[in-house]
């Protein structure tokens, strides 16, 4: 047995908190627990549920100089993530049963636990893929985005109606192509903000009202992936779909481009400053679901070309939940928001009962932190594999400790073993 004593928890409450270590869950909440085992202090601390990465890219199989499921799990863990969700994009594609088993296996090395997508493309093999603990479907392009994963309405209808029949999510990345302004091409390739020019927030807003009406058609469950624009998150919600929101749109926009150069261009790309702030009021106020990363780590050198050369995608998932701690620390969101928005709620959505929150029975996913010990991002003290990160000399809150079903898989800059588990067994 294992108490962590006085810590506050997200609703501002006091409470002693044990664990039972061999089981892996949270055995008793209250005060002044009677003493077993060894114990924690975690007076003046913060505890919250380990956040839960829906959306994250891990590189492996095919791209392990980017990241690695050892270094990506690492990064999430010193960030306070205790599972994430890998999306089908590697190479092979998570399409078939054979790839998902291959992904499967690398997966073993992994700190934290995780949840595996199955990808959709004309060579997908359904019959094989359901026949494994996949998680949900996705990240399904509806619209192109990088050129190998998009597909046509009839095989979106296709998978959306399979999914259906296994009471799968279906995560989509919603951009519809023919509403992109190929006249940005022009602007050449210094210009960086050419490539937010390019990828127009028409183009989002247009792909997430027909998506979800597919969806509202078959009975589906969608979840749209990085909603960049307030248009895109209303749709989604009009419909009854699920949305998330990554922290580059929440706290990056287009007046950040010159800095960032090529390290900002991203798909979604970034949105006009006024776009980020309607989208953080959404966060805010309980419009949108979740905080996903949306982690797709590039080494250095690949980021380092031209905006139209350069590939899409940035590291997030060890920033994620110490800038969010961050917002709640000078009062712009509520602990107990952030924790909705990291744990809660992605519990909820893809269906992991035992996660999430901080209660009697549930899986011992713990993060303990200091609110009032903030401290600089720098790509240098990150774990991810790429070494860099969009949000430099930024302020975050990072954890002490981040504990998954029991096992303390970091303290204090050091790690503890590989636990990570297949969240659907």
């Amino acid at each position: 047995m294992l108490t962590i004593r006085n810590a506050t928890l997200a609703d501002g409450s006091k409470r002693d908190v044990r664990i039972d270590t061999d089981a892996g869950r949270i055995s008793a909440i209250g005060s002044s627990l009677t003493e077993s085992g060894e114990a924690i202090d975690a007076t003046g601390k913060l505890l919250l549920p380990g956040a839960i990465d829906a959306h994250v890219h891990f590189r492996e199989p095919g791209f392990s100089h980017k990241e690695t499921w050892e270094t990506g799990s690492k990064s999430a863990a010193a960030g306070g993530v205790t599972t994430v969700v890998d999306q089908p994009n590697t190479n092979p594609p998570t399409i078939d049963g054979e790839s998902f088993d291959e992904k499967a296996k690398l997966a073993e090395k992994s700190y934290i636990d995780y949840g595996i997508n199955g990808g959709v493309t004309p060579e997908w093999n359904p019959e094989s893929l359901f026949d494994r603990p996949v998680l949900a479907l996705g990240e399904v392009f509806l619209a192109d985005s990088t050129g190998k994963m998009g597909i046509e309405e009839d095989l979106f209808r296709e998978a959306a109606e399979r999914a259906t029949d296994d009471y799968l999510v279906v995560t989509v990345h919603a951009e519809d192509a023919d509403l992109f302004d190929e006249d940005a091409k022009s602007r050449g390739d210094s210009d960086v903000d050419a490539w937010s020019a390019y990828r127009t927030a028409a183009a989002e807003a247009a792909a997430v009202e027909r998506a979800c009406e597919i969806g509202d058609e078959l009975g589906a469950r969608l979840h749209i992936a990085h909603t960049s624009t307030p248009e895109g998150i209303d749709a989604a919600q009009k419909i009854g779909a699920t949305c998330e929101v990554t922290p580059h749109h929440l706290f990056l926009s287009r007046d950040d481009a010159d800095e960032l150069g090529t390290f900002g261009r991203m798909n979604p790309p970034l949105r006009s400053e006024k776009r980020r702030e309607e989208v953080f009021a959404r966060v805010a106020d309980g419009t949108v679901d979740m905080i996903a990363t949306d982690h797709a780590p590039h080494t250095k050198e690949e980021k380092d070309a031209s905006i139209w050369n350069a590939p899409s995608g940035v590291p997030g998932v060890e920033t994620m939940l110490p800038l969010l701690l961050e917002q709640a620390r000078k009062n712009n969101l509520s602990y107990d928001r952030v924790a909705d928005l990291t744990a809660r709620n992605p519990s909820k959505v893809f269906g992991m009962p035992r996660k999430g929150r901080i209660e009697e029975g549930r899986m011992a996913d713990l993060v303990l932190v200091d609110p009032d010990e903030p401290r600089k991002i720098r790509g240098d003290d990150l774990h991810s594999k790429c070494g860099w990160t969009p949000f430099e000399g930024w302020t975050g809150v990072f954890p002490e400790l981040t504990m998954v079903r029991g096992n303390v898989v970091f303290e204090d800059g050091e790690f503890g073993v590989a636990v990570g588990e297949n969240v659907r067994g």
